[in-house]
């Protein structure tokens, strides 16, 4: 599952190209085009819609809306946080969209959904490869289940640098069913009623990492769910919710912290948790059929250093027609603060658990949750379950600390081996011939799979590299090793 993280994490930063050759269209008062809608009827790949700052209340309509691989349409803001798309029922609705990019936006007081991204009820053709970033979704004027964000049947997709805020009581501040293969990165959620994120109706391959979650409503991650048999995406799809990996997040409040529901093969991995309502985690099946969906089982819960208080009822909730004893539970530090000695109450029992010691948290009032460098966690995490980098951005250690901030950070990180060495992968997708250039002195280059497998060792001659990639699986990924002893990873998407 490691493996896939990396791919998913990085799935579409710099995965859509633009021609400098293709136009923009400006939409407003006084610009050639009065709305969204009206831009997108003329838009061509490469295209992007710029939208005037100001204040917008009429619903968009996208249907269809579709870049290519080599040449998204963007659709963004003049300034970042000054476009604002104000009440209604939904700010836009896009159906069958595909190679797009949505920036700088601000959708708030929608009575039923922010935005809405959907298939159009066509299972076998979704909206695909949409980048979310830099928007913020708030302050929901509605108390029932409605979303800030709602996904239905999306693939291949990013929410990056989003704001989440203020959800509706019943609602989630993002809704999906039956999306695939998709990353949440440094987000924050503040203040939702049920959920911040919601994955069910056959969601998987998911990526949730350095993200924030305040005050999640019930279940801050609820990884799985309850869908009606006719939403699932696939329709036969024998789980709600498999193979997400929930990384480096820092999880304050709610209910619960994380709920398995539903859900087959999710890992919980070095997030810091703290003060959860009533349980850290739950395990529950709320669509029962055993003829077709799997139990909920085959978690993990890893590296994760949790704080609680008398808040809390008891450590894990567990429900009917489940089956914990598939869990492992592994290298979590526990602490209760009004407690000496504290031990969790767990369905199975835990392998090199830290207990009885204080986090050594840098400044807990302010909510600095990075560690001391006298904290316990420093070094006890279960090596293979943990993530590239920490909340920060910062390499974490071998052995790595528990929780979401590595207390001991080596003077170079992952960020600045970025810094210190362009590596650039294009096209991106890639149909058939790759091209790979880097600065720096390279001591190797590996074409792995999702599992690490080697597809390719490449002799480093030239500052760019040529690659043929008509054998390659949709999904690879592109290791380069430096002389500095420092490791990129860049990951591709193919289309046969």
């Amino acid at each position: 599952m490691s493996q896939l993280k990396i791919i998913l994490t990085s799935l579409l930063t710099g995965g859509l190209a633009f021609s400098g050759q293709c136009a923009v269209l400006w939409v407003g008062v006084g610009q050639t085009y009065s709305s969204i809608e009206a831009a997108a009827t003329v838009a061509m790949p490469g295209d992007t819609i710029r939208v005037k700052n100001g204040v917008y209340t009429q619903k968009q309509n996208l249907i269809n809306l579709q870049g290519t691989s080599s040449a998204g349409i963007v659709i963004e803001a003049e300034t970042t946080d000054s476009v604002f798309w104000r009440g209604g029922n939904e700010a836009w609705h896009l159906t069958d969209v595909a190679y797009l990019e949505v920036a700088g936006f601000v959708f708030e007081q929608q009575k039923v959904n922010g935005v809405n991204i959907d298939d159009g009820g066509s299972y076998e053709t979704p909206s695909h490869h949409v980048l979310i970033r830099n928007c913020t979704f708030r302050d929901m004027d509605a108390s029932g289940n409605n979303d800030l964000l709602k996904l239905s049947g999306l693939n291949d997709f990013q929410i990056r640098n989003c704001l989440f805020q203020n959800g509706s009581e019943g609602g989630s501040g993002v809704d999906m069913v039956g999306c695939h293969r998709g990353s949440f990165l440094s987000n924050r959620w503040e203040n939702m009623g049920s959920n911040c994120i919601q994955a069910k109706g056959g969601t998987q391959y998911l990526v949730i990492e350095r993200n924030w979650f305040e005050n999640g409503g019930g279940r801050a991650l609820n990884l799985g769910g309850s869908t009606g048999l006719q939403f699932f995406r696939p329709i036969d799809a024998p789980f709600e919710a498999a193979d997400i990996l929930v990384n480096s997040n820092v999880i304050v409040g709610a209910d619960a912290a994380v709920s398995f529901t539903g859900s087959v093969r999710v890992e919980v991995s070095n997030n810091t948790i703290y003060k959860p309502g009533r349980w850290v985690f739950r395990i529950l099946q709320e669509t029962v059929d055993t003829t077709r969906f799997a139990k909920c089982g085959l978690g993990r819960f890893n590296n994760n250093l949790v704080v609680v208080d008398d808040q809390l009822s008891t450590t894990v909730n567990v429900g009917p027609n489940t089956a914990p004893e598939t869990f492992e539970i592994s290298n979590n530090l526990w602490h209760h603060t009004d407690l000496f000695v504290f031990e969790p109450s767990l369905p199975v029992g835990e392998s090199n658990g830290v207990y009885g010691q204080k986090p050594r948290l840098k400044d807990e009032a302010n909510m600095d949750f990075d560690l001391q460098s006298t904290s316990p966690a420093i070094g006890k995490a279960k090596s293979g379950s943990v993530p590239k980098v920490d909340f920060l951005g910062r390499s974490f250690n071998s052995p790595a600390s528990i929780g979401a901030f590595e207390g001991n950070p080596s003077s170079s990180s992952a960020r600045n081996h970025e810094e210190n060495h362009i590596v650039k992968v294009f096209p991106n997708p890639v149909h058939d011939v790759l091209r790979v250039s880097c600065s720096g002195d390279v001591d190797y280059m590996h074409v792995v799979d999702v599992v690490g497998r080697d597809l390719c060792q490449v002799t480093w001659e030239n500052q760019t590299m040529v690659i043929d990639t008509h054998d390659y699986p949709n999904f690879f990924m592109i290791q380069i090793g430096f002389s500095d002893g420092s490791t990129i990873v860049k990951s591709v998407v193919r289309f046969k």
